[in-house]
């Protein structure tokens, strides 16, 4: 019997080594689009044209993007020009490709992000999917751009689901090793009074496979655990766990030098987006580590 196959364009980050990791053990094929094939079960693309790669989609259950530049840059000029062109590109050639498929993918999922909706903080209401308030600043109207170019793919025999995902938290990628790093320096004080929406990584898999095993879901989807965490609880775990033998504040002057110096936006670390996994909880979907509290404790001891 033939395995199904999955093809995930940008595959090769933090995120697409979980998910190739997870969908193999769940029996999947796992075709990765690159910029460098340089192993089995990769396949070279640019991320804007088509080419012999667009072949490989003909027939695949699953078609998943994660293509797109890091946001952990400094956002100048040409800087924004890459990370809105290199979301966009890709979703807008990968939809020309399912378009031309005689037998295009079952589903399509496209990344997202949960940054598209506005900075809010204190007593205002969650974002959901459906009363979500969408925000107007760069990182806001890249999101928008994002989504809209993969609501425009003419795919009409495929289900599509943009996927909002929050920070991804594990030990081997993504965020988490640099925070605790600088926990372990003392930095582990307070940064703004935000709210960190977060998820597991083995939560963002599992929700994936929930959603591909869902024929009747399709849309918008939030995917961030369901209970948030304060900028300042979310420190004082790292504090706790790795106790520090000083402390050093982080003023926003002083995040803004470092920010410069590591060559990274401060908005990485102060955006608070409070936001809720409504239509994941709804449809039945149950999280291995709704609180922030109980991934941290899964994965710092993980981390080396």
């Amino acid at each position: 019997m033939n395995q199904p196959l999955m093809v995930l364009a940008g595959g090769n980050g933090f995120l697409g080594r979980h998910l190739a990791r997870h969908f193999r053990k769940l029996g999947y094929e796992v075709l990765t689009l690159t910029r460098r094939a340089q192993r089995f079960g990769e396949v070279s693309w640019d991320g804007r044209t088509l080419g012999p790669w667009a072949r490989k989609l003909e027939g695949a259950a699953v078609l998943l993007n994660l293509a797109g530049k890091s946001v952990d840059c400094r956002y100048h000029a040409a800087n924004r020009r890459a990370i809105t062109r290199s979301r966009t590109e890709s979703t807008r050639v990968l939809g020309e490709a399912v378009a031309q498929c005689q037998a295009p993918p079952a589903v399509w999922l496209n990344s997202s992000t949960a940054t598209i909706y506005q900075h809010t903080t204190g007593q205002a209401p969650a974002n959901t999917e459906e009363s979500g308030r969408i925000g107007r600043n760069f990182s806001e109207m890249v999101a928008q751009k994002w989504e809209a170019e993969f609501w425009l793919a003419p795919t009409p025999r495929t289900r599509r689901v943009a996927l909002r995902t929050a920070i991804v938290l594990g030990a081997d990628g993504g965020a988490l090793p640099v925070m605790a790093r600088l926990a372990r320096w003392g930095l582990s004080t307070p940064q703004g009074d935000g709210q960190q929406w977060v998820l597991h990584v083995e939560d963002f898999c599992r929700a994936v496979e929930f959603l591909l095993a869902q024929p009747a879901l399709d849309g918008t989807f939030n995917v961030c655990a369901p209970e948030p965490l304060c900028n300042r609880g979310f420190n004082a775990l790292l504090d706790q766990h790795y106790r520090p033998r000083w402390h050093l504040p982080q003023p926003r002057w002083l995040l803004e030098i470092g920010a410069f110096l590591l060559r990274t936006e401060t908005e990485l670390i102060l955006k608070s987006r409070k936001v809720v996994p409504q239509r994941l909880l709804e449809a039945g979907f149950r999280f291995h580590y709704p609180v922030c509290q109980q991934a941290l404790a899964d994965l710092l001891p993980k981390l080396p």
